[in-house]
């Protein structure tokens, strides 16, 4: 599936590694003394928070909630369905949605509009790449790694048709289809 003539390294492990620091370093200076919960966005973000949550010295929980907006495209349909939801309950609860990657943001509305109403404590958003370039819809993202251009992008948790989330640097496609 992979192919490396159509793709073309975007960020090496070490720009990653930095990055995820960086929104570590962040976490553990704004809810010191606290616990927060991670809402892990699967199956993109399991890798994000995988390394995220080694690196955070504050007390934390981890849950994982699965939507899909996308299907087999490469462009989000704008219909979100909830694949799996989260286990725990969030009130009174610091929660962190995690995801991978933020483009249009109607998946990401919807989770936060729905974990809002759910009342927590705070709810705040991270994400390790930011296209807002392609955003339709605003939501409000505290923590940002990298502000990316409007390409796709596969490794690090990233997917193509399932495949390439093992690639331990993040490549973009070359001649889109």
């Amino acid at each position: 599936m992979f192919d490396d003539k159509n793709f073309t390294k975007y960020l090496n492990r070490h720009e990653i590694d930095a990055a995820v620091q960086s929104l570590a370093n962040r976490i553990n200076a704004d809810y010191e003394g606290k616990q927060v919960l991670l809402v892990a966005v699967l199956k993109g973000a399991l890798i994000f928070v995988a390394d995220l949550v080694r690196l955070l010295k504050v007390d934390n929980e981890i849950d994982f909630v699965r939507l899909s907006s996308y299907g087999k495209a490469r462009t989000s349909s704008g219909t979100v369905t909830i694949l799996k939801d989260i286990q725990m309950d969030i009130r009174g609860k610091d929660v962190l949605i995690v995801e991978e990657i933020i483009d249009s943001g109607r998946t990401l509305k919807f989770l936060y509009e729905r974990l809002k109403a759910a009342g927590p404590n705070s709810l705040e958003i991270i994400t390790l790449l930011d296209k807002s370039a392609k955003r339709v819809v605003e939501v409000p993202v505290k923590y940002v790694g990298k502000k990316i251009d409007d390409q796709f992008l596969i490794g690090y948790g990233l997917d193509l048709e399932e495949h390439c989330r093992n690639l331990p640097d993040i490549y973009y496609l070359k001649y889109p289809n």
